[in-house]
């Protein structure tokens, strides 16, 4: 689309970002939406077309060109909206891991998750309830079922939402005050419940600090992928103590320097039952709930 001189482009609004806490908010003031496993991204459509955004603000325009082009056929003159890239398999799950692939190779696999809407044809909707610009964002991009999706809620019964996320193995669930604008930042309006899974590990070594918790650095053949609280039992805890006074080993190499610092290593042998957060490229919120020796 030619420019038009004089005519100033809609800018960047830095989103809205979601509280993580243990459990879902169960009164009935609240709207609860999948969690989903892409990217955060604001699409931007005005007189000069569409763009896209990260959540940081850098220009992605050209690798989402397949939701770029789709949101300049929504025939909104110009918007503001907020979702989430992913790259849905078959069943309409996201796919994190096939994501970047989509992005460079195959495009046309991405689809847009919208879930609010800032700004519509010169009206700021920011100051509007979480329903009513939920409301108005349908409306925009009904019937959703092509490279521009829309997240679908449910009203109230959080901890019932949270059940079925977990039985479906998703990453999580969000969160948000019916009634709250939209307000760029971390806000107690917006929730983020994650879901945990359990994995085994190895035990690779135990940090021990006067005043702190026991922590237990584990990795998956023999490499350092993060470390986790040690929550164990008294009996259990005192096996895991006497092994790391008689099998004292040499630090792994990939293990960072300032993990590394006042860790007793553990020969390999040690396996951890390790629950944390799904969904995460770290580990994190993780705890060792059960130790067995090979």
């Amino acid at each position: 689309m030619r420019r038009e001189a004089g005519r100033d482009r809609l800018r960047f609004i830095p989103p809205q970002l979601p509280r993580l806490v243990e459990e879902p908010p169960v009164s009935d003031d609240w709207i609860h939406e999948i969690k989903y496993d892409g990217y955060r991204t604001q699409v931007i459509i005005d007189w000069d077309g569409a763009r896209a955004y990260t959540k940081t603000g850098v220009d992605w325009t050209s690798r989402y060109w397949p939701i770029v082009a789709a949101a300049e056929r929504l025939g909104a003159r110009s918007a503001i909206i907020d979702g989430e890239v992913i790259a849905p398999i078959a069943s309409g799950a996201p796919d994190f891991h096939a994501l970047r692939s989509a992005m460079t190779w195959n495009a046309e696999r991405l689809a847009f998750v919208t879930f609010d809407i800032l700004h519509l044809d010169g009206r700021d909707l920011r100051a509007l309830p979480t329903v009513e610009r939920r409301a108005i964002l349908w409306d925009l991009v009904k019937p959703a079922d092509g490279a521009i999706q829309f997240s679908q809620h449910v009203d109230g019964h959080g901890k019932k939402f949270f059940e079925g996320v977990e039985r479906m193995g998703l990453e999580g669930m969000v969160s948000k005050r019916r009634g709250a604008p939209y307000r760029s930042g971390e806000s107690d309006a917006w929730l983020k419940i994650k879901s945990y899974e359990f994995s085994e590990m190895e035990l690779l070594g135990v940090k021990r600090e006067q005043g702190k918790p026991a922590m237990a650095l584990v990795g998956r053949g023999g490499k350092y992928v993060g470390s986790a609280f040690i929550t164990l039992g008294g009996e259990m805890r005192e096996r895991l103590w006497r092994r790391v006074q008689k099998a004292k080993a040499e630090a792994p190499a990939n293990v960072p320097k300032a993990a590394a610092n006042g860790v007793e290593w553990l020969k390999p042998g040690v396996k951890a039952r390790i629950k944390h957060l799904r969904g995460e490229s770290k580990l994190r919120h993780a705890s060792v709930k059960e130790i067995r020796e090979d």
